[in-house]
């Protein structure tokens, strides 16, 4: 189920948010690569026609009777606050969700459910319902509904039973309309995977997360901090409910994580040992089925691991199907490492004399060393690129503490300072980040980012006192004192320029493929000032143009375009393509 309907949040993400923020410069130059991806989708389902297992997946339930259960029976305390028994779900006043449960794994999954219903049915809404715009013929959605449960037949396999049981729970709460697509208990299994082929889709930029960890002389006070930006964007309503997670497992350790309603795997955490764990990924290829998504693999870090050798020792024995970077810090070694993972191979990359560890979209073991994909995307994405800002940064701040990290996580600058335009995937903050965390594993104090991206203010919360003995006071679980300011860019006439050029930016890619449409070059004009010194709207000027015809246009266009800090290798080359056969037709 997993592959295609990723593809429509993917595609609805970067093409049809027309009235509200539609994604940057990967959003419209990856049409045709849909298309082709499209064409496959429906080659693997004509051979799924004849594959075994589909029909075992699809009946598969998980054995729950071990697990004592008390459906909850939830008590409304006010319209952002809701209880039952320990457990409880609260809006704190920077809009973010803070959801506290505990129980087996059934009952987990149960009071989650109960909890956070409307949250979660309107994440379900903002997935599905944009299934048949995408799809809109019903013959067509008949035969992704096929192609979705021979793609996830093995996924049920590779998923440890207590998760499998929590997400029985959970998705009792999930919504009767669409069980067309599949029974809610596989709906919510397999929504666990889109992270994963979003990830294995990197081709088309869906993300560019950057993660980095200092500690000993590259920190105020010698301690171990780690920041991370996740930079995955399936939309604005996607990530509007932003879900703080606090769970008291019966078996493990009591952890955090940051994500979003219906989810139980981890993209952004910490334990109560002071374990964390962030994901960022790596290239990879389309994968041909699901196997263990990496947010599960990534919880049960959490969940049962003390130390970083034991956070390898259960990545290292879980079989994933996309590639990624996991970036676990660990307070009990005080020092962080990177596993990297992938379907055919295994590294963990591990710094030596120094007390810095940074982490984009490539691979740095030497498990990956020959691995030409990888050097590939050195070369051509924007992951290097950042990885060398990170280092400029850390030379620039010195010593960091959470107000240093928050303002690494915000900088919207390339490499010494240079202007590259705001939504540019080469800059740390890429202006479309779900959530910014930032840890302090051995003082157990983690900071989340609210809206817009990681501008807002960082809420932070003390796991010591939030997994104690001791109740907390009216159920409050951030320790304010500690938040870090909003950043003023924000408030800047820049940002709001920003903010509208995204919007405009939508209506000139509909004037690109509509010849009926039709723009003055004031707009135009007006689209560019807004965002200056971005390549994009020059190169989407000069397409403008060249549809109509206007070649001399065009290519002063392009020419400016490639005068700005373009994204890739693959993007510039785009762009030298068009002014190619532009001045073929002025010749």
């Amino acid at each position: 189920m997993k592959f295609k309907h990723t593809l429509v949040i993917l595609n609805e993400a970067k093409r049809s948010e027309e009235s509200k923020l539609v994604k940057r410069d990967s959003s419209y130059r990856q049409n045709d690569k849909y298309r082709k991806i499209g064409v496959s989708l429906f080659l693997f389902f004509i051979l799924s026609l004849t594959s075994c297992g589909i029909r075992k997946s699809i009946k598969h339930i998980p054995e729950v009777k071990q697990y004592s259960l008390e459906v909850p029976t939830v008590h409304k305390i006010n319209d952002s606050t809701f209880n039952f028994n320990q457990n409880y779900l609260t809006k704190n006043k920077q809009q973010l969700w803070e959801l506290y449960i505990k129980g087996n794994p059934l009952q987990l999954g149960y009071n989650n459910g109960a909890l956070t219903q409307n949250l979660m049915q309107k994440q379900e809404e903002i997935f599905f319902s944009k299934v048949e715009g995408f799809v809109p013929s019903k013959f067509k959605q008949k035969l992704l509904r096929g192609f979705l449960k021979w793609y996830n037949r093995k996924m049920y396999l590779n998923v440890r039973e207590d998760y499998q049981a929590e997400l029985f729970g959970l998705s009792r709460y999930a919504s009767d309309k669409y069980n067309f697509i599949a029974p809610k208990y596989l709906r919510s299994l397999y929504l666990h995977g889109a992270h994963d082929i979003g990830h294995a889709m990197q081709d088309l930029m869906v993300v560019g997360c950057t993660s980095l960890a200092v500690w000993n002389e590259n920190s105020e006070g010698g301690d171990l901090l780690i920041g991370r930006n996740f930079d995955f964007y399936v939309g604005d309503d996607f990530a509007k409910n932003k879900l703080i997670e606090f769970v008291e497992p019966e078996q493990g350790i009591p952890y955090m994580s940051v994500s979003w309603p219906g989810m139980i795997g981890v993209v952004s955490g910490m334990n109560k040992e002071g374990i964390t764990v962030t994901i960022n990924a790596g290239k990879s290829k389309i994968p041909l089925t699901a196997k263990t998504p990496i947010s599960f693999v990534t919880r049960e870090i959490l969940q049962y691991a003390k130390n970083i050798d034991e956070a390898i020792a259960i990545a290292k024995k879980r079989k994933v199907f996309v590639s990624e970077s996991i970036l676990v810090g660990s307070a009990n070694d005080k020092n962080a490492v990177i596993i990297e993972v992938s379907p055919n191979n295994f590294g963990v990359y591990r710094v030596e004399n120094t007390s810095k560890v940074f982490c984009t979209n490539h691979f740095q073991s030497e498990a990956y060393k020959d691995d030409k994909r990888n050097q590939k995307h050195i070369l051509e994405s924007h992951s290097e690129y950042r990885y060398e800002k990170l280092e400029e940064l850390l030379q620039e701040k010195k010593k960091l503490n959470p107000e240093k990290m928050a303002s690494i996580l915000r900088d919207k600058s390339g490499l010494k300072g240079e202007k590259i335009g705001y939504g540019n995937e080469k800059a740390i903050n890429q202006l479309l980040a779900h959530h910014a965390v930032i840890f302090s594993p051995e003082k157990r104090l983690v900071w989340v980012s609210s809206n817009p991206y990681q501008l807002g203010e960082f809420v932070c919360y003390d796991l010591n006192k939030i997994f104690s003995n001791q109740k907390l006071q009216n159920n409050e679980l951030a320790t304010t004192t500690l938040n870090i300011p909003k950043d003023p860019f924000v408030d800047s006439q820049e940002f709001k320029n920003f903010e509208v050029s995204k919007i405009v930016e939508s209506q000139i890619s509909d004037a690109i493929s509509k010849k009926d449409v039709m723009l003055s070059d004031d707009v135009i004009d007006h689209y560019q000032s807004l965002n200056p010194d971005f390549w994009f709207v020059y190169y989407q000027a000069g397409k403008y143009y060249f549809a109509r015809k206007e070649y001399s246009k065009a290519k002063t266009e392009f020419e400016k375009a490639l005068t700005k800090e373009i994204t890739t290798v693959p993007d510039k080359e785009n762009v030298e393509k068009y002014l190619k056969k532009t001045l073929k037709k002025l010749q």
